[in-house]
């Protein structure tokens, strides 16, 4: 009896150094779990006072609290801060990681580094997310051009200018009008196209009138300067009519014909130097693409070369009744069981769903130094029951030769 207990502290030792060392293996591993071995005292069945016989591993039960982020410089990782697990599919099951190490596969679909798949939900042309759960992929080639259709323009006229002393307007004399401006206006191609603005102010009726001449993005004029709108103010300088109005061009160089709706509003006419207070412009130029960055809802925002940002869709989080149940497997990989519980997905923030770090990843949560100690103790241990074992083995030699 005594060498099947010995024997039993052998085993339960060697588990608790496998463990240990299983730890120390992973003290880099990102986002690694550690584990502790836990025990149980055995007694024989229907005995009174009667010793022990041994002992007998329990489970072995996982830390979870969460490691150290880290700044990685790559802004495709991601580090959960708080609960949850990234939910990935892999040849078509579903499997769960805190590793956010991703990078991107060659049809711009966000994956591990092992190849899964990153499972979110994608965005939707009206501006919202999918409702289904899946792959989430980025558009790493080029956007193509915008033609501008609408542009916001406010102004700060000045209402102590007097009316020209030329009439009536000509674009090629300044004395015909009183401030001029230029604006940005893309066409289908995407060419940085301009349209001059002219400015003749009539002070005896608080009003102003607008000239536009569309030119090419080489200066070429297109047309003559047409007669856009009159802008009128009330007695404090607010625009009342004017606004907005629709500006027809034929660029001429193949492009498609622009209707550009201009919008005058937050113009002022006051005691004040002219001035552009600000535009706005919906049309841009083609551009490649220059990097996607995760946000802390898990938003997956694409930047590329003429300024535009695009979203790909929000990362998904998976939560778990008891999160200790869950299976681990290799790979940084974790399984769901009939002891976690099915999964609770939402986006990060959403709900128990922990929000993310982009550009951070989770480090191991094994501590070097308590593992050290750990290790002596079970080693220890070990060499215990040996010594029982052998000292067993010993005294059965002299019952033999008796």
């Amino acid at each position: 009896m005594t060498l099947q207990t010995a024997l039993s502290g052998l085993l339960g030792a060697q588990t608790g150094l496998n463990t240990v060392s299983n730890d120390l293996a992973n003290a880099s591993t990102t986002a690694f779990k550690s584990q502790t071995a836990l025990f149980e005292d055995v007694y024989p069945a229907s005995a009174n006072n009667t010793p022990g016989i041994g002992t007998a591993t329990e489970s072995i039960s996982s830390d979870l609290t969460q490691g150290n982020l880290t700044s990685t410089g790559n802004p495709l990782d991601a580090a959960i801060q708080g609960n949850g697990y990234f939910v990935i599919s892999q040849n078509g099951t579903q499997q769960y990681t805190r590793d956010g190490a991703f990078q991107l596969s060659a049809s711009g679909q966000l994956e591990t580094l092992n190849g899964a798949t990153v499972q979110g939900y994608a965005s939707t042309a009206g501006g919202g997310l999918s409702g289904t759960l899946g792959p989430v992929s980025i558009n790493t080639g080029s956007v193509a051009a915008n033609p501008t259709s609408n542009l916001g323009v406010t102004l700060s006229l000045n209402s102590g200018d007097a009316a020209p002393s030329t009439t009536p307007f000509s674009a090629t004399d300044s004395t015909s009008y009183n401030d001029t401006t230029s604006v940005v206006a893309y066409d289908s191609f995407g060419n940085a196209n301009r349209i001059q603005l002219y400015f003749v102010e009539a002070p005896s009726t608080s009003s102003c009138a607008v000239y536009a001449q569309p030119q090419l993005a080489d200066g070429t004029n297109v047309g003559t300067p047409q007669a856009l709108t009159t802008l009128g103010f009330s007695t404090s300088g607010a625009l009342t009519s004017g606004s907005p109005i629709t500006l027809p061009v034929t660029w001429g160089n193949g492009a498609a014909t622009s209707n550009v709706a201009f919008n005058f509003n937050g113009t002022t006419l006051a005691a004040q130097n002219f001035s552009v207070a600000g535009i706005t412009n919906n049309g841009y130029a083609p551009g490649t693409y220059s990097g996607t960055s995760i946000s802390s809802d898990g938003s997956i925002t694409s930047t590329y070369s003429n300024g535009q940002t695009v979203s790909a869709g929000k990362i998904a989080v998976a939560n778990f009744i008891n999160a200790e149940g869950l299976t681990p497997a290799t790979g940084n990989l974790y399984t769901a069981s009939s002891t976690s519980g099915q999964p609770v997905i939402n986006t990060p923030g959403t709900g128990l769903a922990g929000t993310l770090s982009g550009g951070s990843l989770e480090s191991s949560n094994a501590s070097t130094s308590s593992l050290l100690v750990s290790l002596i103790q079970y080693q220890q241990a070990y060499q215990a029951n040996t010594s029982v074992i052998q000292t067993e083995q010993q005294d059965n030699q002299r019952l033999v030769q008796i």
